[in-house]
Order: C-alpha cells, then structure tokens, then sequence
C-alpha cells in the first residue's frame, strides 16, 4: 500500500516537475526573444498553465480526489464553479498579502496579481484537486497533526516549501547589486517555482523515509 502511493507520487511529481520545464524550454524555441528575465511575465503565465492543466489532468487520471455522495451533472458543476470561485479568491488572497510584504500598489499591480496566479496555481490548486472545495478539510489538513493519507502530507510540504520559496526570493530585491532577476516580481517567481520543484523531490522522500512512523486515521 504504502510503495504503491509512493511510487504514484513519485510519477506524478516527476510529470508535474516536467511540464515545469517544459514551459520553459517549449515557448523558447517557438517564440523569438522569450526567456526568464527578459519576457519574465510570459514565463509566469507559461508555467502556471502548464502546473494548472498537468495537475487537474494527473489527479483526475489517478482519482486522489475525495469521494462524494452526490454524481448528478448538476452537483459536478456546482463543484467545479466552486473550485473556480476558490481559485480567484486565492489569486485575491496572495496579491493582497504581498502587498502588506511591501509590493508596489499600483505601478506594478499586474506584476504582482501575476505572482499570485502562480503562487495560487502551485499551492491552492494542489488542495482543489485532492480536496476539493471544503475549507474544514483544508483547515483539517494544514492544522496540527491533521493529515489523514500521505497525499495529505504531500501537500503540506510542497505549500510550505512553495511558500518558504517565495519568501526567500523577495530578500535579494532591495539589495543594490542591479542585477535583471532583483527586478520584481522575478526573484519571488524565481523562488517559488525553486521552492515548488523542492517540495515535489522532498515529500516522497520525507514520506518513504518517516513512513514507519506516519500513522493516519481513517477519513
């Protein structure tokens, strides 16, 4: 049981790692001029996309998400409105939280409700489609001792490693070294798609390495 969702996770982490690069190498060589730094917000969407279509696709495929009482095509749809709702809401969250970080407020406001479409599509929509739109499962989740099966784990540690990116990336931008990457939002990014590719090495091999110990009660 436990080799199989390890090695489950590990296929999934490693296709979602690929579309990462993938949205950087792909647009490269069909666009003239696109790169990291230069064309960094086309770089951004490309990734976000590439995380958000390969992740609803790999955890429909695999069926992590929880179960539901109700399959009526109405019921579905509710669902995936809702699923939408929390995810703009999410991009609202992060943009208004990087703003109290110190954002510029309106002369880089597309840069930074770009920032949180990607923070949004590495961590909020992991918990849409392992969770799906119940915020007591999310609160249950990320509290104290709250995961109840090893994806649960698995998204506590990629949303923090992401997170924890991010955070860390900001610090190179005040310093005075005038390099392209300190230009915001890039190192923030930058950081959180590091962070992101950490979390996705990290908690299978957490996860395989603790699993003696890791003990889930049933949902």
């Amino acid at each position: 049981m436990w080799d199989r969702e390890i090695r489950a996770m590990v296929s999934t982490h490693a296709i979602m790692a690929a579309s990462v690069f993938m949205a950087t190498v792909v647009p490269a060589v069909f666009l003239p001029g696109f790169s990291v730094y230069g064309t960094h917000l086309s770089w951004l969407y490309s990734v976000s996309a590439a995380v958000t279509g390969v992740s609803v696709a790999v955890f429909w495929l695999l069926g992590i998400a929880q179960p539901t009482k109700k399959h009526s095509l109405g019921y579905k749809l509710s669902r995936l409105c809702r699923c939408c709702v929390y995810f703009f809401l999410s991009c609202i969250f992060f943009h208004f939280v990087v703003l109290l970080y110190g954002a510029p407020l309106v002369e880089s406001a597309l840069e930074t409700f770009s920032l949180a479409v990607l923070l949004t599509s590495l961590t909020t929509l992991r918990c849409l489609c392992v969770l799906g739109p119940n915020v007591q499962a999310w609160i249950r989740v990320f509290s104290r001792h709250g995961a109840m099966s090893v994806w649960d784990t698995c998204l506590q540690i990629t949303v923090a490693c992401t997170l924890v990116g991010a955070w860390v990336g900001a610090f190179p931008i005040p310093l005075d070294w005038d390099r392209p990457w300190q230009v915001w939002p890039v190192s923030c990014s930058l950081g959180a798609v590091i962070g992101f590719l950490t979390g996705l090495v990290a908690a299978p091999a957490w996860i395989h390495h603790h699993r003696k110990h890791l003990t889930y009660k049933s949902k």
